[in-house]
């Protein structure tokens, strides 16, 4: 096998014979972030289940694990991280993956995500999601590191395409088999970011609604829904506004073809308030009903 390449055929027919096992269907719901701690250990709000940022609560013995263990009693929740760097040339990093498999250990989250990119090389942090070239030798390389990441830490994961800003002229495939080819060659699954189908779409002018057709549905195992700016040029992916309606149309047709999946509001910069927030987590979930019928997740009572 080539670099990268540990895991043997017993790892790769594991996960593999895993994927037509659904990932589990929470609703709608938020990320968990600083700014309203203190309404949701007060008020327990009715939402569906909550997302942390992974890397937010791996070193920290203080409140924010606390609150999180907290959180975790009445709600699902998922770890989301943005410093797996799958894509990076540098090898994983040990100790990182330690402390991801001891937090998740501790919290037993519904589902681990991260991001299909690189974040640096050469041990230097760039502090951003870059994106890969699509070509084979990317595929070999990303499903490698992916097998030893779900062996270390005994569970699949999802990783998450990326909005991107520039392309590479030797990618010999669209974005959307890239990412279903990582995916069916390392048994992880697909977080699948609506919004940053949008943006690229955009930004390098191809049709979003192809994209969704080249997603085999029993890979998805999340959405993401956030909003962005238009910088006149070009879409910024910047979290920092609501879903524009050009995004939820995708979201209707994404649950039309694939059905229950867990979906979540992402808003990072310019957070509003709880409330704004739970709005939006509410049209998705009305959009669910609508396109569904029923309810998405059954939601916590209020103690």
């Amino acid at each position: 096998m080539g670099p990268g390449i540990f895991f043997n055929q017993r790892t790769i027919e594991k996960y593999t014979r895993s994927h037509f096992s659904r990932w589990p269907s929470l609703g709608c719901g938020v990320g968990l972030r600083s700014e309203h701690y203190d309404l949701i250990t007060r008020d327990w709000p009715r939402m569906d289940w909550f997302e942390a940022i992974s890397e937010n609560f791996m070193d920290s013995g203080g409140r924010p694990l606390r609150i999180l263990e907290a959180v975790r009693r009445r709600y699902p929740v998922a770890l989301h991280g943005v410093s797996l760097s799958i894509g990076s040339s540098d090898p994983l990093d040990p100790r990182y993956l330690e402390r991801l498999k001891a937090l998740a250990d501790r919290i037993d989250p519904a589902i681990v995500s991260d991001h299909l990119c690189w974040t640096g090389v050469e041990g230097e942090q760039l502090h951003d999601l870059l994106p890969l070239p699509f070509t084979e030798e990317a595929v070999r390389h990303v499903a490698g590191r992916v097998g030893e990441v779900q062996e270390r830490l005994g569970r699949r994961i999802l990783l998450e395409n990326v909005s991107a800003y520039v392309t590479y002229r030797h990618s010999t495939m669209p974005e959307w088999e890239f990412l279903a080819a990582v995916a069916e060659r390392s048994g992880c699954g697909i977080l699948l970011d609506l919004n940053n189908v949008y943006v690229n779409a955009y930004n390098h002018q191809f049709d979003p609604l192809e994209y969704l057709r080249g997603i085999p549905g029993e890979l998805v195992g999340q959405f993401h829904l956030a909003g962005h700016t238009d910088m006149g040029g070009y879409l910024f992916d910047t979290h920092s506004r609501p879903v524009i309606d050009e995004v939820w149309a995708l979201y209707r047709e994404a649950l039309t073809r694939w059905g229950p999946v867990t979906t979540l509001i992402e808003w990072d910069e310019d957070i509003p308030p709880f409330a704004r927030l739970a709005e939006e987590a509410d049209r998705a979930r009305a959009i669910y009903v609508q396109v569904l019928g029923g309810q998405p997740a059954e939601t916590p009572a209020r103690p």
